[in-house]
């Protein structure tokens, strides 16, 4: 370690009182917890200081609590007189978060760094490369961290540095609680805020910062900022806040009568990454949880109606368009009509990934979080002239008596998509008298 010099004095004669007043002891001086003080401060003013400022300061956790490793750990290096890691993995701060680091372990957050399975990244490795898969994928998702047995750190710069929200950790633990908690001042009000989500929760596939942004609570957010209270230890909404609601209100944070919890899916009714909409398990349940959420600032009335409403659209998304397009590519799969043999390598089948992965997506979660623009406009405005217009001339471009036959059938037989072959004053008459409206009375059917 480094030897104990006059500035370690000076640190301490400033966090001396400063400990004292936050109920902590100052170190020792010639302790690891002092010298890493002593020599950070002036190596990386700016880690110290976010440190200092932070609650683990006031708690006495300092950088030897978090750090500090055993010789046999794959990622640990001596630095100094001490053994210790640059990565703090969730079993590492389950040490004092255990709850934490149980409801982490069970969420979806953890499993993303799965994505490496996945056909999302599949297409970043092929068709782009694998420099944007660690820079563009693995930086939200996560991926295997590698120990490179030469560097100094043996931290390899191929998987490091990495926060990715389920990085699969040389410990066996999944997921980086900085990725929500940016170290090192690690602050509640942070990651209660949408920023702290909106690194990885945007874009084409999954805008959850964009239509949070159009909707009125993150308009009412925006404009009333100041009155979150965001700094609060116990932050329960319609208590301690009630200007508006973040992404953190809704899925982790307390209600009167709900803890908070870090297991992002424990209030989700549908699972809309995949193709097709599928129920979570016990959805009922976590259906309510939500509710809860919602009704510490509006009435039963306006909470039913809205779930009446989104999962309506989540059911016209897989009725009329996920489930025949996905039987329209099962059936093209099925007949062997793809003229390239790599996944992707077929312009059929960007069509139908973009119509789920992207359209599909952002009309599902638009309507979720009452954005309307992305419910239609970037949703199933996309949808509909992607379905109509791209995937079904591509399906017909193959030329395959089976295919034509069965898009036919679709369009001629299916009330959902009559209208194509209908004269357009029929279907103006058809709106006005409520006759069109009345083929989608099922999707509003409560399950």
């Amino acid at each position: 370690m480094v030897r104990y010099c006059k500035l370690a004095v000076g640190i301490l004669l400033i966090m001396g009182p400063v400990l004292e007043r936050m109920g902590a002891e100052s170190p020792d001086p010639k302790s690891p917890a002092g010298e890493c003080m002593t020599c950070h401060k002036e190596k990386s003013p700016g880690l110290y200081r976010q440190w200092f400022s932070s609650s683990h300061a006031r708690h006495g956790v300092t950088c030897i609590d978090c750090h500090a490793a055993s010789q046999e750990d794959p990622d640990a290096y001596q630095h100094f007189d001490a053994w210790i890691s640059t990565l703090v993995t969730p079993k590492d701060c389950s040490a004092c978060h255990e709850r934490e680091f149980r409801e982490v372990a069970g969420s979806h957050h953890a499993r993303a760094g799965q994505i490496l399975k996945s056909a999302d990244a599949y297409l970043a490795h092929v068709t782009a490369g694998h420099p944007a898969a660690i820079q563009g994928c693995e930086s939200c998702h996560g991926a295997p961290l590698k120990i490179d047995p030469d560097a100094p750190n043996k931290l390899s710069p191929l998987t490091w540095p990495n926060s990715g929200i389920g990085r699969i950790n040389p410990d066996g633990s999944e997921g980086s609680c900085n990725a929500c908690h940016p170290r090192h001042t690690f602050a509640i009000a942070q990651a209660r805020q949408p920023e702290s989500c909106s690194k990885c929760h945007l874009g084409p596939d999954h805008p959850q910062k964009e239509v949070y942004e159009e909707s009125k609570h993150g308009n009412t957010y925006y404009t009333h900022l100041a009155k979150m209270n965001l700094d609060s230890f116990k932050w329960v909404v319609g208590e301690d806040y009630f200007a508006a609601p973040t992404c953190a209100t809704c899925h982790m944070s307390a209600t009167a009568t709900q803890t908070v919890s870090h297991d992002v899916g424990n209030r989700l009714t549908w699972n809309l990454r995949p193709p097709l909409s599928t129920r979570q398990k016990d959805w009922q349940t976590k259906g309510s949880r939500m509710k809860d959420v919602c009704s510490a600032c509006h009435g039963s009335t306006f909470v039913t109606g809205h779930y009446h409403q989104y999962d309506a659209s989540v059911r016209l998304y897989n009725e009329k368009f996920a489930k025949p397009a996905t039987e329209l590519m099962t059936l093209i799969r099925s007949k062997n009509l793809l003229k390239s043999p790599a996944e992707f390598g077929n312009t059929v089948e960007w069509v139908y990934w973009e119509l789920w992965h992207h359209e599909g997506r952002r009309a599902r979660h638009g309507a979720s979080m009452m954005g309307p623009d992305y419910t239609w406009w970037h949703g199933f405005y996309d949808i509909a002239q992607h379905f109509y217009f791209k995937l079904i001339p591509e399906a017909r471009k193959l030329n395959d008596p089976d295919v034509n036959t069965w898009i036919d059938t679709l369009l001629k037989d299916d009330p959902m998509h009559r209208w194509l072959n209908q004269p357009a004053a029929d279907l103006k008459a058809a709106i006005q008298s409520g006759e069109l409206q009345t083929i989608y009375s099922d999707l509003f059917k409560a399950e």
